[in-house]
């Protein structure tokens, strides 16, 4: 063994050439690098010794992907998001990314790496889309890995991800959505007994199409969080499935956090509905659950998307209109704000966007009519000019 240096730690020539250094790291452990070259080994021995003192993580170049995604996902992902995207990142790394590159050392990565992911996802018949999204995590993941410390670059910046050709918005029109909103009135709409009183989430299909809030944000809605006598409504939860439960989560950004006011149209529909759910209420006795849900099931349960999604569906057939995904009434909703005119940076604000780029991305379809709008003013200003200029110049 070579003798070591003042203050070096401990280096010494293994019998295959290499050099090796090593040094002590929380726990009692022992964490090894390597070089060819013994001045090499030293300038990484005191990168990890000032890594130990700033209080950063020792880098092992031998660790794999998927200790340091397991970590990641633990230390970084779980208090930084959502339940729900924490469990949807978990998914990608426990069903793709760990099966695939999880043996890689996590400092070896390459691009190409990223791209086997990538093209193992869509050799097995998934959407363009999920690789994309398998895509994002990874890169994530590697952006924390490399503000730690922890590689040199990364490499799934470097990977370009499938293109994916994004489907048009489908919409209601403006007939559409108020035929939509009648037949959900009309008695005969509704399920058993309450046939009679019209469609039971008839207020639900108005707050859609009219305030555009996400599926998740209707079904969180809480009376608390609604003034019908100031006529505003606030969104401050959502509903998800977190660990097979159905629970009230923060929403999706800072943005989605909103205070919306309503049009008469929709506190008069929230007023009807109130009256029926008291009435729901009363029938149901103890067996009801007081969870100020505004849209509930008759025993105040959380509503079940699926069930939502039927009687959706019922509701388009009973209205003669084509089958569209419900997400589409937030569609309905910004078009319509859109074509009346309503500049893009409130719409922005109703739906909860994060950017004004997003909004105007979306709902390209409507630009047309508004641009051709816009032109038309454009020519009655400059005609009124026109004329009067012509009218002095006559007199």
């Amino acid at each position: 063994m070579a003798k070591r240096g003042n203050n070096e730690g401990s280096i010494y020539k293994r019998r295959d050439g290499r050099w090796t250094a090593a040094i002590t790291v929380e726990g009692g452990k022992r964490k090894q690098v390597y070089g060819p070259t013994r001045a090499e080994v030293q300038q990484k021995l005191v990168k990890l010794q000032r890594e130990q003192q700033l209080g950063l993580p020792v880098v092992d170049e031998r660790e794999a992907l998927a200790a340091f995604l397991d970590r990641w996902l633990e230390t970084s992902v779980k208090r930084s998001v959502r339940p729900k995207t924490y469990t949807n990142y978990g998914q990608y790394v426990a069903n793709w990314i760990k099966p695939t590159l999880g043996k890689e050392r996590l400092a070896k990565l390459t691009p190409q790496h990223v791209e086997r992911l990538m093209d193992r996802m869509l050799t097995a018949g998934l959407s363009p889309r999920s690789a994309q999204h398998a895509h994002a995590v990874l890169r994530r993941a590697l952006g924390q890995a490399e503000k730690w410390g922890m590689v040199g670059r990364n490499v799934a910046k470097l990977a370009e991800p499938p293109r994916q050709v994004k489907p048009e918005a489908t919409w209601l029109d403006d007939k559409q959505a108020r035929r939509l909103l009648e037949v959900a009135r009309e008695p005969g709409t509704g399920r058993g007994r309450a046939k009679d009183r019209g469609n039971r989430f008839e207020a639900l299909y108005t707050v859609a199409l009219m305030l555009g809030l996400r599926k998740g944000e209707l079904l969180g809605l809480r009376w608390a969080d609604v003034d019908l006598d100031a006529r505003a409504l606030r969104v401050a939860v959502a509903l998800q499935r977190v660990d097979g439960k159905l629970v009230l989560v923060e929403p999706k950004s800072a943005r989605s956090r909103r205070t919306i006011p309503l049009p008469e149209a929709v506190a008069e529909a929230l007023r009807r509905h109130r009256a029926r759910q008291l009435a729901e209420r009363v029938k149901a006795g103890p067996a009801w659950e007081d969870n100020d849900l505004v849209f509930a099931t008759k025993l105040g349960r959380p509503v079940e998307q699926r069930n939502l999604h039927r009687n959706f569906h019922d509701l388009l057939d009973s209205a003669g209109l084509p089958r569209i995904r419900f997400h589409d009434l937030r569609h309905s909703c910004a078009s319509l704000l859109l074509a009346q005119g309503v500049p893009a940076r409130v719409v922005m604000e109703i739906l909860g966007h994060s950017q004004i780029a997003l909004t105007m991305n979306t709902y390209s379809h409507v630009m047309p009519a508004l641009t051709r709008d816009a032109a038309d003013r454009m020519d009655a200003v400059f005609a009124a000019g026109t004329a009067a200029h012509a009218g002095r110049t006559a007199g």
